[in-house]
């Protein structure tokens, strides 16, 4: 290119710029500090990787209990928490990890993913473009793993909220590392991230009547298959606890025969793979999760007059010894989703009708109400209004949960025990 073209384009260039700069200015009046506030919650925003947001929080008094609930989300877009399977916090507890249609065009339902702050609830962005399914933060580290492609990449979270809070933000892939290939004849879904934070597991399909269950070794790079079921696997977790171990179940969008599996992989490699808690004729298991390193809580549903022949609630299973224990159950249809404190003092149960529960793990009698009004217009869970999905913070003190309250879908607090 001639030196000419070159000074031309560069004019062009500093014109634009000055534009852009001068446009904050209007009869005289700088508002160039005030330059953030376009990005107002209530449009659809620019795709733009690193960019902030300001504090849409809003907090209320509970209309029945008087708790005081903080809306972490408030615009109209779509906005929710991850899977109640998964970690929500970054590992220093600094941020809460959500997504949100907030930047999706007309006719494009692309979702990204955002970390709101929990010290000032600003939210930044921390995806961009085609985003990847089956994203999992880490225990330990403030980063996320994904897969894009076949490729599993570590995404740097704590240098991406460095670098926006600085406006030194760069190129997305700037902040990726490949951590390993998946073979292109599989096709990854779901991700469990193992407590040592060195390997993933997921499962693929096969065919319309075969999953497999994979590991892949961050050392070596490596996919291994563990196991092939004859069924759609779903709900993959790993053991945040102990190193090897996998929750999964026999996923069918309803009742399952048998709904949850376990499988464990020993020093030497052996795999074993057995059904959790095995089911009788009138029992539908639902929304397992774990509760500390032995142990999986998990629902029985209640909302069908068939399966009240059983006592049903929110039970939990010794991984080591199959004990059971009954941590209650509620009226109009029973609990639904289900999480436990780090210290496995506390439940947090929900109901089909958006009420939040804390419940005694050692006593079901002693239970409290904390907030109310979340799915509103549901007397089921066939409704279009928002899964609770509630999670509790690592510090045992706060629970997370999706509400149909002011919105479709928001992200809100609660604390596990109001003052």
């Amino acid at each position: 290119m001639s030196k000419t073209k070159n000074q031309i384009l560069l004019l062009s260039f500093s014109i634009l710029f000055f534009q852009h700069i001068q446009a904050q200015i209007v009869e005289g009046k700088d508002y160039s500090h005030l330059a953030n506030v376009y990005k107002t919650f209530d449009i659809a925003g620019e795709d733009i990787f690193g960019q902030r947001f300001l504090s849409e929080n809003f907090t209320f008094k509970d209309k029945v209990t008087g708790v005081t609930v903080n809306a972490l989300t408030t615009s109209r877009h779509s906005n929710s928490k991850m899977y109640q399977t998964h970690p929500q916090w970054t590992a220093d507890g600094k941020y809460i990890i959500f997504t949100s249609n907030r930047t999706s065009k007309k006719d494009n339902y692309d979702s990204q993913y955002y970390a709101i702050s929990t010290d000032d609830f600003t939210i930044t962005q921390i995806t961009t473009g085609k985003n990847g399914r089956d994203f999992h933060l880490g225990w330990h580290k403030n980063v996320a793993y994904q897969f894009k492609g076949n490729k599993l990449v570590e995404i740097n979270i704590d240098q991406i909220l460095k670098d926006s809070q600085a406006s030194k933000i760069k190129d997305a892939t700037y902040y990726e590392k490949v951590r390993a290939t998946v073979p292109d004849s599989i096709k990854p879904s779901g991700l469990g991230l193992d407590a040592n934070e060195d390997a993933v597991y997921f499962s693929s399909k096969i065919n319309s009547s075969l999953y497999a269950i994979y590991k892949v070794d961050f050392t070596t790079g490596k996919t291994i298959k563990l196991k092939e079921v004859p069924f759609w696997v779903g709900h993959l977790q790993a053991n945040p606890y102990v190193t090897g171990e996998l929750m999964y179940c026999w996923e069918t969008r309803g009742d399952a025969p048998q709904r949850m599996w376990y499988l464990s992989i020993d020093k030497n490699g052996k795999v074993e793979n057995r059904p959790l808690y095995e089911e009788r004729k009138n029992d539908w298991v639902t929304h397992e999760v774990f509760m500390g390193p032995d142990k999986v809580l998990f629902h029985l549903m209640g909302h069908l007059d068939r399966l009240q022949d059983n006592q049903t609630g929110i039970y939990s299973i010794n991984l080591r010894t199959n004990e059971l224990q009954f941590h209650g159950q509620t009226g109009n249809g029973g609990y639904w989703h289900c999480n436990a404190t780090p210290d496995g003092k506390w439940i947090a149960g929900d109901t089909f009708d958006g009420k939040l529960y804390r419940i005694n793990t050692t006593n079901p009698k002693d239970t409290t109400l904390l907030t109310t009004g979340h799915r509103l217009l549901s007397k089921s869970p066939f409704s279009s209004e928002a899964h609770m999905h509630q999670s509790i913070s690592p510090d045992g003190k706060w629970v997370l949960f999706n509400s149909s309250l002011f919105t479709k879908n928001d992200i809100m607090i609660v604390p596990i025990q109001p003052e």
